[in-house]
């Protein structure tokens, strides 16, 4: 009897589980309304990154990658940077540079957020870094700010070169 019940639990796993995993869909198929994603670009060498950073506008010209990437590493547990990247506690930031503050409508912003009307740049950008709350009140970034100006500088710098930022020609 126990065998015959084992066979039939086997039997009925066997015929849910094609089933339950085609009521998910193809995660690699976009839906009907949802543009397919590019793929994302290839990795800049470090030739590249260092060809970026001395095309940047000063101060960023002088910035330190390897610093601006450590000082991010306090950024990453809410924001990713990679092309087509998720949302986390804080947006995804590739291309944040010339876009719209708040204007991703994949991501649910601050009121403050939303309404703030400027795009970002690197001195608005700067001054976020410096002190999120003083800055744009209101909004819901719990993070207390990079105090040190080289720190914000080299974070600056660092997500020009890793989020897709080109110099107007």
């Amino acid at each position: 009897m126990k065998a015959v019940m084992r066979s039939l639990l086997v039997l009925t796993a066997a015929l849910i589980a094609p089933l339950a995993l085609a009521a998910c869909g193809d995660a690699s198929t976009p839906a009907a309304d949802e543009a397919p994603k590019a793929p994302p670009p290839p990795a800049l060498t470090d030739a590249e990154k260092a060809a970026l950073l001395a095309a940047l506008p000063a101060p960023y010209d002088a910035g330190d990658l390897e610093n601006g990437r450590r000082a991010f590493a306090r950024c990453r547990s809410c924001h990713t940077i990679t092309p087509n990247g998720p949302h986390m506690a804080g947006p995804n930031l590739y291309g944040v540079f010339g876009r719209q503050a708040g204007s991703d409508p994949k991501y649910s912003y601050s009121h403050a957020v939303r309404n703030a009307g400027f795009a970002w740049d690197a001195e608005k950008l700067d001054h976020w870094l410096q002190n999120p709350k003083s800055f744009l009140p209101g909004n819901k970034m719990t993070f207390a700010g990079l105090r040190d100006a080289t720190d914000r500088r080299d974070v600056i710098a660092f997500l020009k070169v890793e989020t897709g930022y080109r110099a107007e020609p």
